[in-house]
């Protein structure tokens, strides 16, 4: 059973389902290749932007990885109240299993704050490794 990890920080939740991509991962060269879908709600009343990622990414090998950039996926969207934003992205381990975490750099268009939003922790964990 997939898991979803979601945290909510200043009326922006974030959600989180990682998969393992056992076709495109290789064990024997301790490269091991996780999907993940993110879901950026805003349930507040302020319209938003999203301006920087920061993840940590660590696996139980040791490999600690961290990314800062512009945006998500190449966009720095906008999201209406009530409406949400969705991408998917992947990472490499050179462990079976890790975990990832994070914050969203966001802009509230009507006075220009920064808020920065949590990205939940999140296991990076094969299925068949899960029982």
């Amino acid at each position: 059973m997939k898991t979803t990890y979601s945290a909510t920080t200043h009326d922006i939740r974030i959600s989180v389902l990682s998969e393992y991509q056992e076709s495109v991962s290789d064990p024997e060269e301790d490269a091991y290749v996780f999907t993940y879908r993110v879901i950026i709600e805003n349930l507040g009343t302020e319209i938003v932007k999203v301006m920087r990622r920061h993840w940590n990414i660590i696996d139980t090998a040791g490999l600690r990885q961290t990314v800062n950039g512009d945006g998500v996926v190449g966009e720095q969207p906008v999201i209406y109240p009530g409406d949400a934003y969705e991408y998917g992205s992947w990472c490499k381990l050179t462990a079976e299993t890790g975990k990832m975490w994070g914050i969203y750099e966001v802009r509230k268009l009507s006075d220009n704050s920064m808020l920065d939003v949590t990205i939940p922790e999140f296991m990076l964990i094969p299925e068949y490794r899960k029982n």
